[in-house]
């Protein structure tokens, strides 16, 4: 195999950014590929660490969700999941790993609880606390996986000038509104074309969506920042932040 710094350099050509190298991969080069993923695995190995909280190595399971995560990050990569490979597969990773983990936590219990039922099928005082201390670890591990939704998120706006403070403050304050906000969105991303302009350019599309949606160009410009966070979720995995969209469109 070829040395990676190598292949990320094409004859008479600038070294590739790994975004430009994702998109060679898609497009079929297996061996940049596998050179890749050798490159960084200790990116990997250390992102899986950060979530199980210990020193992780290549024969542990967790590793090898991590990998197969990257490798998906890097098929799944896109202008539209934002500017860094690096910080898109973080998301990815750590997802695949906290949704293994909960699964593991999920069957544990049964386990311990088959091995210390009573013989009048009661439940002894120890199945009930070994319940109970496996969902608030359920509940720990979902509190994480939100605040590295949230962190992702935060940098997505940062390239759109915006902030999650900002967002907060200028976000519609009525319901009614804030649906609105959403239908606009959802028109936004539904159309190729407006799209490329909102994730290519940073600019959000008004006069074109102003003859598409049924709420005024002043309405659409007084919301932008809100738009344009709804339309980064929409296009985003996210699956939390996602939830908060039906519930906004379900109040």
């Amino acid at each position: 195999m070829k040395p990676l710094l190598s292949l990320l350099f094409k004859k008479g050509k600038k070294k590739q950014t790994l975004e430009q190298s994702a998109i060679s991969i898609q497009q079929g080069d297996t061996e940049l590929q596998n050179a890749l993923i050798e490159q960084y695995k200790p990116f990997v190995a250390k992102t899986v660490s950060s979530v199980c909280k210990r020193y992780i190595d290549e024969k542990d399971d967790e590793f090898s969700i991590g990998l197969i995560a990257f490798n998906e990050a890097i098929e799944k990569y896109s202008a539209e999941k934002g500017n860094s490979l690096l910080a898109f597969a973080e998301l990815i990773i750590k997802r695949k790993v906290i949704d293994y983990i909960r699964k593991e936590a999920r069957n544990a219990p049964t386990v311990q609880m088959d091995l210390q039922e009573s013989e009048n099928g009661e439940y002894s005082q120890s199945m009930i606390e070994a319940e109970l201390s496996t969902n608030e670890y359920r509940r720990l591990i979902e509190q994480e996986h939100r605040r590295e939704e949230i962190e992702h998120f935060k940098e997505r706006l940062k390239v759109y000038g915006l902030t999650f403070q900002e967002l907060l403050e200028h976000s519609p304050k009525h319901a009614d509104a804030r649906q609105n906000a959403i239908k606009v969105a959802h028109t936004l991303v539904e159309h190729d074309e407006l799209r490329t302009i909102l994730f290519q350019k940073k600019q959000l599309p008004v006069k074109q969506l102003e003859k598409l949606v049924e709420v005024s160009r002043k309405t659409i410009e007084r919301n932008r920042k809100y738009i344009i966070a709804m339309a980064i979720i929409m296009t985003g995995d996210y699956v939390y932040l996602k939830d908060y969209l039906k519930g906004v469109l379900n109040s």
